[in-house]
């Protein structure tokens, strides 16, 4: 098993599910980030809970050469859509997709499936499969 299978299971185990894995390099700290979800919502305890569970696997499998801050959150409602899990659990926000010839679409995201997208936008539907898509964010219209 993996550092990651391992953090998911820890997670879960909390009745909390892990949307993303990312590492990063701000302001020569690199920055190991778990951001979790649940359909009851996420607040300030429970990334305390999620953060003391999984400290203890990433002191025995150590990320990124031993030094890092570990940070756990909510993605957000302004989030990444990085898979088509992420895609899936979207259904029926605003979603901002970027496409490889570099056209930018904005729109209700319809649906989703194994292959593409469906994304209602001020033109009409735009089906967009995965292979195509460079970048994607849901996006919060204030």
């Amino acid at each position: 098993m993996n550092l990651e299978e391992s953090i998911k299971l820890a997670v879960e185990s909390l009745g909390v599910q892990v949307y993303d894995i990312v590492t990063a390099r701000e302001h020569d700290d690199n920055i190991y980030r778990v951001s979790i979800t649940s359909k009851d919502g996420i607040n300030l305890d429970k990334c305390a809970e999620v953060s003391r569970m999984i400290s203890p696997i990433l002191d025995l499998d150590e990320p990124l050469g031993g030094k890092y801050k570990l940070e756990v959150s909510s993605p957000g409602i302004e989030r990444k859509l990085r898979n088509k899990q992420h895609f899936m659990a979207s259904i029926g926000e605003k979603v901002r997709i970027k496409d490889i010839a570099t056209e930018v679409f904005k729109g209700e995201l319809l649906s989703a499936d194994e292959n593409k997208i469906v994304l209602k936008t001020e033109f009409g539907e735009e089906e967009i499969e995965y292979g195509s898509i460079l970048s994607a964010s849901t996006y919060f219209q204030w």
